[in-house]
């Protein structure tokens, strides 16, 4: 005697929105609890219809992306600030404005997939392959043009006859039983299934390696294998004295860039004079460019006070009468060339950025250091100002 297949649930089929919406309705009040409708797009007061809750799946969205926030912003204050601290450009430890481009895509990253996985796995218990619905006409037919309504057997005041009757006095245009499919089982362990899955990993691992180490190098799938080109630090047979990697051309300079003259002399006799006026505009750009580079170790306003004391020598102050007598050439000679412990920052600071520091320094030393005559020249300006 064959096995009996075990009920899944009752279709009923309605060719129109107001049918299936006076079908949810009856099922509602007559007590129905394990039901759903399938409809080709969303049908308007559906919703409200079956008394359909909000979604909770915001919610998990919302959860899973602020802890994606909380947890990459501790994980760079961790890493840049308590386990590995950098001190580049003047930056604090916990720079925050560079964290938010990393901050929003972990968010929204992390938020995503929870959202995906959770849908999946959560929400709708799949995997879920073999749902009874699947590939029956009813699911076809409600895909494109057709609105149904299921009750599931498991329904506790479910009866087929009762059911049947209530589809047809509703005016379903079709009633289907639909059965769970039947169950396969699939012996894992057998001998059979282990030599298959043997076969196929030495298939799949030794076609890949024929075709990455042997099938490329055969013709005509060679065509990179022999390149024009000299690989660094190789020799080349072009040149005389077979060296590949070329210097410049002694005396080659980029277009519009003239060196700087006074280059690994550590005093010149002379010095170039600043071509940049101290405008509002230079003094603004020298204001940042010193406090990205200069101020971690001539602090903020130039007093030699440097964040990186005990890590490199502390420089001397710029309010010292002998820095207030250097000429503009003698700072951007520093600057340019290095000092002691200072290195060039020659490829880090364009030559204007440099006279813009240089104008931006001459700010700091007359503000601190102003004599008796500035004080009484501001006191004269601001009197003037107030009458």
């Amino acid at each position: 005697m064959g096995r009996t297949k075990e009920l899944f649930g009752i279709t009923a089929l309605f060719d129109n929105p107001d049918s299936i919406i006076k079908a949810a309705k009856t099922v509602v009040k007559e007590g129905y609890k394990k039901f759903d409708v399938n409809t080709p797009y969303p049908v308007h007061g559906m919703d409200k219809t079956l008394g359909l809750k909000n979604s909770k799946v915001g919610f998990f969205t919302l959860f899973f992306g602020l802890s994606g926030t909380a947890f990459i912003l501790l994980f760079m204050y961790w890493t840049l600030s308590l386990d590995y601290p950098l001190i580049i450009g003047g930056k604090p430890h916990f720079a925050l404005p560079a964290f938010i481009p990393i901050t929003f895509e972990f968010t929204v990253l992390l938020a995503a997939l929870s959202t995906f996985f959770g849908l999946v796995i959560a929400f709708f218990n799949l995997p879920f392959n073999n749902h009874p619905l699947h590939d029956t006409e009813y699911m076809k037919k409600v895909s494109v043009d057709m609105y149904g309504l299921v009750i599931e057997a498991d329904d506790y005041i479910f009866d087929n006859n009762k059911v049947r009757n209530l589809f047809r006095e509703l005016g379903a245009k079709s009633v289907e039983e639909i059965y769970y499919p039947e169950k396969h089982t699939y012996p894992v362990f057998d001998l059979k299934f282990i030599l298959f899955l043997i076969i196929v990993a030495v298939l799949t691992s030794g076609t890949t390696y024929f075709t990455l180490n042997k099938f490329m190098d055969m013709v005509p799938f060679n065509w990179m294998a022999e390149q024009d080109k000299v690989n660094p630090q190789s020799k080349s047979d072009f040149y005389a004295d077979k060296f590949g990697m070329r210097e410049p051309v002694e005396g080659t300079i980029a277009r519009g860039y003239m060196l700087y003259p006074y280059m690994g002399i550590a005093e010149p006799k002379e010095y170039l004079v600043n071509p940049v006026l101290p405008t509002k505009e230079s003094i603004e750009l020298g204001q940042r460019k010193f406090l990205t580079f200069c101020s971690p170790c001539h602090g903020n306003f130039a007093d030699g006070n440097s964040r990186l004391r005990g890590q490199f020598p502390s420089p001397p102050s710029l309010h010292t009468q002998r820095a207030i007598d250097f000429p503009d050439g003698r700072i951007y000679h520093v600057i340019t060339n290095g000092q002691n412990a200072m290195p060039s920052y020659a490829l880090q600071i364009t030559p204007e950025e440099r006279w813009s520091i240089i104008n931006y320094i001459r700010v700091l030393q007359r503000a601190k250091d102003a004599t008796e005559a500035d004080i009484e020249k501001i006191k004269e300006e601001s009197s003037g100002n107030v009458q």
